[in-house]
């Protein structure tokens, strides 16, 4: 059901007064949805110029590069190919990636790579050659992420994996995991396994270029980065994916989407988790990835409210999870009042060195649930 105009106007002029007049970022997309008596109901607004060097108007079909949010989406992929028998949660990484027999990360199990627990190093530069002009292979990038591991993570992980440390090395790992079990590149098995099915407008860049003939003109621009040409247009803002997978999906991120396509996703995935509708992921399937971990918040494939400082604010319930993107992205999902809120910013245009948006974050996710609410019982 589409968004009544009050509602619109609201986010729009929120993305306009919190995050562009506020110099959090040169353009923002917003979209929340409710579910109600009358099933989901969403809402979008758009506000800002694309950049400085591209003074031409956002809108609400602008696509902005997802960042970290394409980990959710990855995971519940990988929940997927489990339900297919393609691969399973339990699976050592060395079963799927047999080149990496060798490395430390060899036999620690899928789901703790994506639940951050595998004991894998947060992030290593291994895009750095291409700074000086030579060249790194992909089965280069995975042997380095898969010997990544800290130093305090000694021995083989318990069931629970070892203490939670963020990770983008992990999902690099699990994304070249679940590419190779389904023998497809992995912008090709999310499309198949998730954003095609449930029809949402969120994909690799590579897909964009091929499907919109304006995509080039229309996408977000993201930072200015001199051994990259400049600014950054429809390519990944991330350097590991980009030397990875190029226009590609790697585990940690590749897609861009629409603001309102993310909420869509995120309502798919409560709808699933609530039971409502299990037939992309049933209940137990979507149990998996969010349900609370040991020794801190983050899940497989989303992250947990913090109880005190959450970027999520203090509208959404303790229940609620989501996820948050390096570019200025975010998704937070309450499964306990039926409402999902987007943001899509390029706050790393012209450069990642702008973090307003940390302290703009949580009141923003205030604002965006009330709305949410009201949508809900208009």
């Amino acid at each position: 059901m589409s968004a009544s105009l009050p509602a619109t106007v609201t986010l729009e002029n929120l993305a306009r007064t919190r995050i562009v007049e506020h110099g959090v970022a040169p353009a923002a997309a917003i979209a929340v949805g409710a579910h109600g008596a009358a099933g989901w109901r969403f809402a979008t607004g758009a506000f800002g110029l694309r950049s400085r060097a591209r003074p031409t108007p956002v809108h609400e079909k602008t696509p902005f590069d997802l960042a970290s949010v394409t980990k959710p989406v990855v995971a519940a992929t990988v929940a997927r190919l489990v339900r297919s028998g393609v691969l399973g949660f339990r699976t050592p990484l060395a079963a799927l990636l047999p080149e990496l027999a060798d490395t430390a990360s060899a036999p620690v199990a899928l789901e703790l790579l994506l639940a951050h627990r595998a004991g894998v190093e947060a992030h290593r530069a291994l895009y750095s050659p291409l700074v000086s002009g030579q060249s790194i292979a992909a089965s280069e990038m995975l042997h380095a992420a898969a010997e990544a591991r800290r130093p305090e993570c000694v021995g083989d992980p318990a069931e629970e994996g070892f203490a939670p440390l963020y990770s983008d090395l992990g999902y690099l790992l699990a994304g070249a995991a679940a590419s190779r079990a389904a023998a497809r590149p992995l912008s090709e098995v999310v499309f198949r396994e998730t954003t095609g099915l449930l029809g949402l407008d969120i994909a690799s860049a590579e897909a964009y270029r091929a499907a919109q003939a304006n995509f080039l003109d229309d996408v977000a621009p993201t930072e200015v980065v001199a051994w990259r040409g400049g600014e950054i247009v429809g390519a990944v803002h991330d350097e590991n994916a980009w030397a990875f997978a190029g226009h590609g999906v790697a585990g940690h991120a590749g897609l861009f989407g629409t603001a309102e396509a993310v909420a869509r996703f995120g309502a798919a995935f409560l709808d699933a988790f609530s039971g409502r509708d299990a037939r992309w992921l049933t209940p137990a399937e979507a149990i998996v990835l969010c349900r609370p971990r040991p020794l801190g918040t983050l899940r497989a494939g989303f992250d947990g409210r913090s109880p005190e400082g959450s970027a999520a604010g203090s509208a959404f319930g303790p229940r609620s999870f989501g996820h948050l993107g390096f570019t200025g992205t975010s998704l937070w999902c309450d499964p306990d009042a039926s409402v999902v809120a987007v943001i899509l910013t390029n706050r790393v245009n012209p450069t990642r060195e702008n973090i307003a948006i940390r302290a703009v974050r949580p009141s923003l996710h205030d604002a965006l649930f009330a709305v949410a609410l009201s949508l809900r019982e208009a």
